[in-house]
């Protein structure tokens, strides 16, 4: 599914828009090591964290979207650092979980 077509379906707020990716994969975390070991390409990545590092971890990993839930804000350091590696951002009011939920009744895995 593309993301533009998640985003809109779940209702989430477009912060940098690069290209309209196939999202294959849902991944949930915060701990960047984990998510470095364990998030697959293709992902949309779901999470709490904001700073820069988080583009250097979906550009190694080919994480193609980045939600920030809860209602928090990415820093403007990782907005342009987003755009330069290709990396959509997105944020919403909800959480990780129910965020979670909605992708997976999209039929991502």
């Amino acid at each position: 599914m593309k993301i533009s077509e998640i985003a809109k379906v779940i209702g989430l707020r477009e912060v940098v828009f690069c290209n309209d990716y196939e999202i294959e994969h849902c991944y949930v975390g915060d701990l960047l090591s984990v998510v470095m070991r364990s998030a697959q390409q293709n992902t949309i990545w779901l999470t709490v964290q904001s700073h820069v590092n988080i583009i250097a971890v979906a550009a190694l990993t080919g994480i193609k979207a980045i939600v920030l839930c809860e209602g928090l804000y990415f820093t403007p350091d990782t907005i342009e650092k987003a755009k330069e590696e290709g990396i959509n951002l997105y944020s919403s009011l909800e959480s990780s979980y129910i965020l979670a939920g909605k992708i997976y009744e999209l039929g991502i895995r």
